[in-house]
This record gives structure tokens, sequence and C-alpha cells, in this order.
């Protein structure tokens, strides 16, 4: 079964990346989202000569959602030079451990590489500017999902800004190392497993997904790609939800 692809056409593709992917080769990585679409789509990704994949934008490898990509020189450009410049409208479900104080906001809050290493970024006033504007969409006992609208694209930027409103991602192994797993028995008074077997957690990974992208394709043309949400996302959500909403 191959990569989830939303939209197909000779200049660009866009895919409903899984979790747990890379978007691009790494040293510590057997494969990549592009390795793995350009065998699927029979096309290359490396070389000069088009059409091959070309990469716009990245998402966090634990991240699921749209991943765009271009097939030949001009469309990279194109579609970059959005991203680059904050053109391109993005659209994440985030959810998070607690409810916000609000029911909206705009959250300001420069990013920087953080001293410690490790792939950390941190938030720091002499950092890159970075900017959310975020949306309550449900409320549940212990957990909310958050609607969030970057204005930015700074590394883990979601991640920080929104442990910086206090609604930390309800798991997020690099920030909240304790946070390794949703599981019902955590969520559900008087739940208990069976002796039998492990409990398995609801959701493993990094709560967060990029649902929506809005942009100008080469034709002029204002596009909109969503992703549905993940089946472990989604049985998440269901849970919480027949447990009882705040």
């Amino acid at each position: 079964m191959g990569l989830e692809i939303l939209h197909d056409n000779p200049h660009w593709v866009a895919v409903n990346k899984p979790a747990g992917l890379a978007t691009i080769p790494g040293r510590a990585e057997s494969t990549s989202l592009i390795e793995e679409l350009a065998q699927q789509l029979n096309l290359p990704w490396t070389g000069s000569v088009d059409p091959r994949l070309r990469i716009v934008h990245r998402l966090d490898k634990e991240t699921t959602g749209v991943l765009l990509l271009a097939k030949d020189l001009p469309t990279q450009r194109h579609l970059s030079h959005q991203f680059q410049n904050n053109l391109i409208k993005k659209e994440y479900l985030a959810l998070v451990h607690g409810r916000p104080a609000e029911s909206d906001g705009l959250i300001d809050a420069p990013i920087a590489p953080d001293s410690r290493g490790s792939g950390r970024m941190t938030l720091h006033r002499h950092g890159k500017p970075a900017r959310t504007a975020w949306k309550l969409e449900e409320t549940f006992r212990s957990h909310s999902l958050i609607r969030c609208f970057p204005q930015t694209g700074k590394t883990h930027q979601i991640r920080l800004h929104m442990r910086h409103l206090g609604c930390p991602l309800a798991i997020d192994p690099l920030y909240t190392p304790k946070s390794a797993g949703l599981f019902l028995s955590s969520l559900k008074r008087h739940y208990r497993p069976s002796n039998k077997e492990t409990e398995r957690p609801l959701i493993d990974r990094l709560t967060l997904h990029a649902e929506r992208l809005t942009f100008t394709d080469p034709q002029g043309l204002e596009i909109s790609i969503l992703a549905p949400l993940h089946k472990d996302f989604r049985a998440a959500l269901n849970q919480l939800r027949r447990i009882g909403r705040a």
C-alpha cells in the first residue's frame, strides 16, 4: 500500500504524509517520503532533468498531513517563493493537554535554536519572528483540540507556541519526554486493561496534523488541499468524545 495521494498533475503532487517518515533522506533514515513517492509515481527525485520530484517544504518526521512537491523547476520556484514569503495559508490540528483560557488568539514569540542542541528549538527574544494564530475547536476532560494557523514557518513553531500557551501537545517526545502515549486507562475512570496483554496506546506519536494548505498554482488558480486525519488520531479523538467533553 503506497502513500495517499491527495492531488496529482503534471506540475505538482500533494500527499497525506504518514507519521514516522522523514520528508527527505537523512543519515539515520532507511527511506524517506520523496524516495517512496518517486518509486510510486515512477519519477526520479535526483538530477536536473524534469519531470522529477522536487521539495518545496517539509514536515517534521512524526507530523502527518499535506505535503506538497513540485515536478519541475519553474513550479518548485513558484511554490517555494510562496512558502518563503509566508503566502501559503496553513491549517494544523493539534491535540493538546489542558484548555486555553481564551477561545482564540495570536501567539507572537520568536524562535531560535536551543543551546542544548539535540535538534531542539526554544523561544528567545532575539530569535527569528514566529507567529501562530489559533482557535479552540473542541474541549475534553483533560485535553483540547486546537486549530492552528501558522503565519510563519519556523522549525517546531506550533509545538513551542502551544507549550507557550500552556497547552503542550498531548504527545511530544522532544519537548515533553514523559508523554510517550495516550492511553485509555489514563483518560477513563475505573478503566482497567486486561491482565493478559499490555495496554496499547490510542496514539503514540506527535499529536499534530497539517490538515490544509491553500496556495496559488502556476496557472494563477487558488488551490486548497485537505488531508484527512490518520487512523490513530481519529481513534484518539473518538475516545475522547465518548469519555466526555469538558
